[in-house]
C-alpha cells in the first residue's frame, strides 16, 4: 500500500511532458519549424505550378485537338451519308426498345438534354 502511494506521489510531482518540453524548447524551435513549413510550402507550390503549366495545359490542348479531329471526321461522314440520300439522313429503324416513355417528364416527352440535331423528337408522336 505504501509503495503504491509513493509511486503516485512521485508521478504527480514529475513534470508533465508537454509543459516541460515546451518550456525547455523555447521560442527558437517554434520559429524554426514555422520557417521550415513555409519553405516547404513554397517549394511544393512551385512544383504544382510547373506541373500545371508543363503537363496539364499541353495535355488539355492535345485532347481538344484530338476531339476536334474526331468530330470533323464524324461531320464529314454525316455529310457523305446526306449526299447519298438526296440531302437528308435516312430514317432510323423503329425498334420497340428504343425511346420508350411510359409517361412524360414534367417538361414534356423529351429529356432535359434534348438536342434536335442528334435526338429523336418524341413530342411529335
Amino acid at each position: 500500500m505504501f509503495a503504491r502511494t509513493a509511486v503516485r506521489a512521485v508521478a504527480r510531482a514529475a513534470p508533465r511532458g508537454s509543459r516541460a518540453s515546451s518550456a525547455d524548447a523555447g521560442a527558437g524551435d517554434y520559429f524554426a519549424k514555422r520557417d521550415a513549413v513555409r519553405a516547404h510550402a513554397a517549394e511544393v507550390t512551385q512544383l504544382w505550378r510547373r506541373i500545371s503549366f508543363f503537363v496539364c495545359v499541353p495535355a488539355t490542348i492535345v485532347c481538344a485537338l484530338w476531339v476536334r479531329n474526331v468530330e470533323a471526321e464524324h461531320a464529314e461522314h454525316v455529310e457523305h451519308i446526306k449526299a447519298e440520300h438526296d440531302g437528308h439522313l435516312p430514317d432510323i429503324p423503329q425498334y420497340e426498345y428504343m425511346n420508350r416513355r411510359v409517361k412524360p417528364y414534367p417538361w414534356g416527352m423529351n429529356s432535359l438534354f434534348f438536342n434536335p440535331h442528334v435526338n429523336k423528337d418524341l413530342s411529335e408522336e
